[in-house]
């Protein structure tokens, strides 16, 4: 069966205001947020992107819903490039590919009553107007919130926010997409709401079918909610496999130190994490050869003077590390 989403050697660089120094070398600074990111999803697939803030994972999540343009690499939706789609078409593939925001509390029109705001997506794709009522219910009842009257007439200011991110699922639900995007989709809540709104991502998922990718930082979450797990350094895949192998044996050494980070119940369990020095490298100037070399205290000349592939090791489990 082909995959749902491809995407092939996708770079993204934003381009920064040159200095004179710059402009005296004739050189254009830009950041490197994606280098020659390949990866496949499959329909049913719940895939998660995990890494350190600035690693791109939002750039790349908002790339697979042309919410943003490469600047090399394509991006497919079911056999259809991304890059050429305008118009209807354009229209088309708005209604199958969705995004959960990560703060619910900014991704309401304040102004908007909760009915106007997730009935909007019905709006831009001109579904007609009769449909509506049925569909925002359909929505509301997916995500738990049966009580319709209760909230229709209501602002965002009036909710809770786990109410809120409800809501903000139910108007990516509206429109029964097949792929959905969720960037950080409980960072913002209360703990106490957490635990509610990762098994409605889950129930909602496996009741619809549809392909998710899950764009967070937290290995503890992205375990309960995925089964595939792709790890980002510094705009590059260093690791990819099945969420479990991930966890229980990480092999890229910035996946241990991950992994060696996520707080454990009992005190008493030893854990050692793995001796990283310094932060994230400027990704205007990334490190030669591996992004991780700098941090990485296993590193040889070999990793600056090349770039380590993604090379497939079992099971499914790739890693980029000339170690493995």
């Amino acid at each position: 069966m082909a995959p749902l989403v491809e995407l092939r050697g996708v770079v993204k660089h934003f381009p920064v205001s040159r200095s004179l120094g710059d402009i005296a070398r004739g050189r254009h600074p830009a950041v490197r947020a994606l280098e020659g990111v390949s990866f496949d999803i499959g329909s049913g697939d719940a895939i998660a992107i995990v890494g350190e803030s600035g690693c791109g994972k939002t750039t790349l999540g908002r790339l697979m819903l042309k919410l943003a343009e490469p600047t090399a690499g394509a991006i497919a939706f079911d056999g259809i490039e991304l890059a050429g789609l305008a118009g209807e078409p354009l229209r088309a593939f708005r209604r199958q590919a969705q995004l959960v925001f990560q703060n619910p509390f900014d991704a309401l029109n304040p102004r908007f009553t909760i009915y106007r705001a997730v009935a909007e997506p019905l709006l831009n794709a001109r579904i007609p107007k009769a449909e509506h009522m049925d569909r925002v219910a359909q929505a509301f009842h997916r995500v738990h919130l049966p009580d319709l009257d209760r909230y229709l007439d209501k602002y965002p200011h009036q909710l809770s926010g786990g109410q809120l991110q409800r809501v903000v699922l139910a108007r990516a639900l509206v429109l029964a997409p097949r792929f959905l995007v969720a960037d950080e989709p409980v960072s913002m809540l209360d703990v106490s709401v957490r635990a509610g709104i990762l098994a409605l991502l889950r129930e909602v998922r496996e009741s619809m079918g549809l392909s998710a990718v899950y764009i967070s930082h937290d290995l503890a979450l992205v375990r309960y909610l995925c089964e595939r797990t792709l790890v980002m350094y510094l705009g590059r895949i260093v690791e990819d496999g099945p969420t479990e192998e991930i966890v229980r044996r990480p092999r890229h050494p910035y996946t241990q130190a991950l992994v060696a980070a996520v707080p454990v119940p009992d005190a008493d369990q030893p854990r050692v994490p793995l001796p990283i020095t310094g932060s994230v490298p400027d990704a205007r100037e990334p490190p030669s050869g591996c992004h991780f070399r700098d941090r990485c205290p296993h590193a040889m000349p070999r990793c600056a003077a090349e770039k380590p592939a993604l090379r497939a090791i079992a099971g499914g489990h790739q890693v980029a590390c000339h170690l493995v």
